[in-house]
């Protein structure tokens, strides 16, 4: 939901089946993690990704899941098989 933008928990709340209570313990967690920014607006409190924080996991990510020259596989194509095909 917050791919799309900073959203009051009153917003969040309408969309899950939980109490306001559980909504701030998931994003309080979320927030020490640095994952999620929140304000205070009066009674509500206004959530948004950290922009940095999602970059990083994104880099993180591809740089997991990418091809690499240096992957142990290339330099052995039997490393390739599965364990019943060696026996």
């Amino acid at each position: 939901m917050l791919s799309c933008g900073e959203l009051c928990a009153c917003m969040i709340l309408e969309k899950f089946e939980m109490s306001q209570s559980t909504l701030s313990h998931h994003m309080r967690l979320l927030r020490e993690c640095g994952l999620v920014r929140g304000r205070e607006q009066g009674k509500w409190t206004y959530y948004s990704l950290d922009a940095d924080a999602v970059g990083k996991i994104r880099k993180f990510l591809v740089d997991l899941t990418s091809n690499k020259e240096s992957c142990i596989c290339k330099n052995d194509v039997d490393n390739r098989k599965g364990c019943d095909e060696n026996e």
